[in-house]
């Protein structure tokens, strides 16, 4: 395992996506497609990674940094492609593991069994990735013997019973360096589209006597994303194994068809999760944490035993301490809810912190931006903030005060005082009837 590399393919242009963005910077749940097969690779611990990219895919490269990358400048075919990682891997005598940047589903684990097939006692030159599509459709087919792989035929170039054929070529290889760049040299173009094809290597390998193997991996792992509707089934299933994931580890879902994790969400255990929950990236769940339905979290770390919804939405920079509460229809952004305390409706908390056991009313904002800056709110442990109060920032409040409902606060408040703006209350008796008679008159109307 110590002496393996691995060349990303991931030159395609994606016409069929549609899109200004190269394919595989797509996201399958929150994580570019070629980022789930650099952190697959982790398994293996490749010594070196190369990236094989297009013109004008700077982003590609930018995204993939520090690895290095190396340019396709013209799309010549897979062979081709893979040729351009020559300098790259100049004196690598170890496994060449090559992958496709928009085939993202492989696990770590079948990684680990192609490279521990390649350095098998039968010493195998190639070994290829082979899988059962329900319906092979136009796959190339895999033609294996007792001795192993012996070929590798395009279907319209297979004949009826090699078309009978199930296990199907995925393109993905593990490949001896010691001659992975000379097979590729060998390889010609006199076909119908004039391409270098890495599927000719296996053939040119047992021409020099060498055996090439096949290692079987689930189907869904070598779905090609090319479009749209093919992204939409990728996501489809890395969700289901997340889901899976979460659950193995103790959390409860009460629907999990229905709730959507990022690649990198952290649960901890005896986490309930309700239904039509959605994680964007960077989010941390403590233990003991219930999750109501419809929460949208991202960014944000949570405490042990906090509680969330229904309908609670935690923006980047969120640190829920434990024990907290955030309710419904109540947003938070780049603040602390410390140990305890409650923000329990319809309120906006941006660029502040909450302090243990303080009490926020329902309506409360805290006004953070004037149109040029944003500005920090502070309240302290034990504070009670009555309802519909606006908090204008920079403000501070202090420990164990009490904002009456209805204020704006735009100045200190210090601790255990009460603060409050209102207007004087007035009534007048009978100005109502007197107005509605009024504009009777004016109007006309009754």
């Amino acid at each position: 395992m110590t002496k393996t590399a691995a060349v990303i393919l991931a030159a395609g242009q994606g016409t069929r996506m549609k899109s200004a963005l190269p394919k595989v910077l797509h996201p399958l749940a929150g994580r570019p497609m070629v980022a789930h097969l650099i952190h697959a690779l982790g398994a293996v611990a490749p010594s070196r990674t190369v990236v094989v990219i297009g013109p004008g895919m700077e982003s590609v490269a930018d995204r993939v940094a520090p690895l290095p990358t190396v340019l396709q400048a013209e799309r010549l075919g897979t062979a081709h492609a893979v040729a351009q990682a020559g300098e790259a891997l100049a004196g690598f005598d170890g496994t060449v593991l090559i992958l496709y940047g928009d085939t993202p589903l492989i696990t770590p684990e079948t990684l680990t069994r192609m490279v521990e097939a390649r350095l098998a006692a039968e010493d195998p030159a190639v070994v290829v990735l082979g899988f059962r599509p329900a319906d092979p459709l136009q796959y190339g087919r895999l033609i294996c013997s007792p001795a192993g792989l012996e070929a590798i035929v395009e279907y319209k170039d297979a004949t009826a019973d090699q078309r009978a054929i199930g296990l199907c070529n995925s393109g993905v290889m593990a490949v001896d360096g010691r001659v992975l760049f000379a097979l590729l040299a060998a390889v010609g173009n006199d076909n119908a589209k004039g391409e270098y094809y890495l599927t000719d290597i296996v053939a040119l390998a047992r021409r020099m006597g060498r055996a090439c193997a096949v290692v079987e991996g689930a189907a869904e792992e070598l779905l090609g994303v090319n479009s749209r509707s093919e992204l939409a089934a990728a996501e489809a299933v890395i969700q289901g194994r997340l889901r899976e994931k979460a659950m193995e580890g103790g959390a409860t879902l009460t629907a999990p068809e229905t709730v959507f994790f990022s690649a990198d969400t952290r649960l901890g255990r005896d986490v309930s999760i309700g239904p039509f929950v959605t994680f964007g990236p960077g989010v941390e769940i403590g233990d003991g944490v219930e999750i109501k339905g419809f929460c949208h979290i991202e960014g944000a770390r949570v405490a042990a035993k906090a509680t969330l919804g229904p309908y609670a939405r935690l923006r980047p920079g969120a640190a829920i301490a434990e024990g907290a509460h955030v309710g419904n229809f109540v947003e938070i952004k780049n603040s602390a809810v410390e140990q305890g305390a409650k923000v329990n409706h319809l309120t906006y908390i941006g660029d502040a912190r909450v302090g243990a056991r303080a009490n926020i009313g329902a309506g409360t904002i805290t006004c953070n931006y004037d149109g040029f800056g944003k500005y920090h709110t502070d309240i302290g442990e034990g504070a009670f903030i009555g309802s519909n109060t606006a908090l204008v920032a920079p403000v501070s409040i202090g420990a164990g005060a009490i904002i009456g409902a209805g204020s704006t606060i735009a100045r200190d408040v210090e601790a255990d005082a009460l603060a409050l703006t209102r207007g004087p209350h007035e009534v007048r008796p009978g100005w109502a009837a007197k107005f509605r008679a009024h504009m009777r008159r004016l109007t006309g109307k009754n």
